[in-house]
């Protein structure tokens, strides 16, 4: 059943993508068009003092394309990696990329990804390297040192205080240690702390997170305890937690959640941005927050090192933010520097700033419209539906760009089908399709 089931899902995308296919084609084509007779008439490129070469690991990700994307409009070039599986990226079509490559998986071939980075640096004469989500977690080698240690400057932290970062208890503990506000928070290696736990005593309740990422169960917001122990016991006895997989169970704290990314140099915070966080997050629309800007710059400078933040905070009811989370790694919020020109600076700049940058005031909510074409089956009233076309008018597809628009093409009719006919041939379903990070969620 299973199979079947897995077969119509598959199926059944694909023919809906089929049907949009046409009208992405009309856009991108007219675009394309506008481009060539436009070009007589448009800015000549700009050409920087000190042209730089990037490499940027995670090319199936908007926030690669947008970094892409900045440090071309800068004058550098930019290159794009991926593993092996996603040799079909539709960013690596943007006419920001310079180069695309792919390299073995690390998590299961270690040694070849560091022998393909490292083969990659040297024939590009990289100067400077940007990894993206997981690679931010497994971009060291088998000794702990940074891949392309020797070979370029990489915009990353060392492998302790990344393992710190990346792990939330032990991110929660440091937080702590400098006066700064996170929720109360327990490591859980066993079942059994949670079920002897005394909930008695406390005012609030408890969720349990994995600590190590889980792209599914992370959405799971159970309350703690739950209505009787018999439910407590069984739902805890129900996830995969053991001293090799430890989990956290934290205080829940009511309010509103934020978002933010910080991209940091030697402890200054060199540009920053905060997002009210939305459902699978891809809805980014800049809030100035000067509470939570304030805590995540102090962690920042206390932490004195070069690397990107990607904090999760709760403010609440009575103003005060809490971090619940730390991502040692480029946030896709930063898609709302869409149009801002000294995002290259920010990461190549050794001087202090006058000012942390930040999304500029004209820069629009950003939005996956795949995603929000999606979402039209949830729409159930004319209030709705007014709604969500006030959210498109108002806002900025992420990917789009009328002067790079392939990858809008690309990764939506190229990159995703395969990865869902790759699917369908081994008849394997998925929870969803996330096209920000362009991948399947199974």
């Amino acid at each position: 059943m299973a199979r079947i089931f897995a077969a119509f899902q598959n199926l059944g995308t694909l023919a809906l993508l089929a049907i949009a296919f046409p009208i992405n084609c009309i856009v991108v084509l007219v675009s394309l068009l506008w481009n060539f007779f436009s070009r007589p008439f448009s800015k000549q490129v700009v050409l920087a003092e000190n042209p730089k070469n990037i490499m940027i690991v995670g090319a199936r990700m908007t926030k690669t394309l947008q970094l892409a994307r900045s440090f071309h409009a800068a004058g550098h070039r930019a290159i794009i990696v991926d593993t092996d599986k996603y040799w079909l990226s539709g960013n690596q079509f943007s006419n920001a990329v310079a180069g695309f490559y792919t390299v073995p998986d690390p998590q299961k071939d270690l040694e070849g990804y560091v022998k393909a980075l490292r083969a990659i640096a040297k024939q590009e004469n990289i100067d400077l390297f940007i990894p993206v989500a997981i690679f931010s977690v497994i971009y060291f080698d088998s000794n702990d040192k940074p891949v392309l240690s020797g070979y370029c400057e990489d915009f990353h932290f060392d492998a302790d205080i990344t393992r710190m970062l990346d792990d939330k208890f032990a991110f929660a503990e440091f937080a702590r240690s400098l006066g700064l506000s996170v929720p109360k928070s327990f490591k859980i290696t066993d079942p059994q702390q949670v079920i002897d736990f005394d909930f008695s005593q406390e005012k609030r309740k408890y969720i349990l997170k994995s600590i190590p990422y889980d792209q599914v169960r992370r959405l799971d917001l159970t309350k703690l305890p739950c209505d009787t122990s018999s439910e407590t016991a069984a739902f805890v006895k129900s996830l995969p937690i053991s001293e090799e997989n430890p989990w956290i169970m934290q205080e829940f704290i009511p309010g509103k959640e934020y978002c933010t990314h910080s991209t940091v140099r030697d402890g200054e915070t060199r540009m920053y941005c905060c997002c009210e966080s939305s459902a699978f997050q891809v809805n980014y629309e800049n809030a100035y927050k000067p509470e939570i800007m304030q805590w995540a710059s102090h962690f920042a400078k206390e932490l004195g090192r070069t690397g990107q933040l990607s904090f999760d905070f709760i403010q609440a009811e009575d103003g005060t933010v809490y971090a619940i989370e730390c991502n040692p790694r480029t946030h896709s919020a930063i898609t709302m520097f869409y149009n801002h020109p000294g995002v290259a600076d920010a990461y190549l700049g050794k001087e202090p700033l006058a000012e942390t940058l930040q999304p500029l005031p004209d820069s629009k909510p950003t939005y996956w419209l795949y995603h929000e074409l999606w979402r039209l089956n949830e729409i159930r009233s004319l209030k709705q539906l007014q709604t969500w076309v006030k959210n498109i008018l108002r806002g900025k597809d992420a990917i789009f760009e009328v002067h790079d628009p392939l990858p809008f093409l690309m990764v939506h009719h190229w990159q995703i089908p395969l990865l869902i006919l790759g699917n369908l041939r081994r008849l394997k379903g998925w929870i969803r399709i996330d096209f920000n990070i362009g991948e399947l969620i199974e």
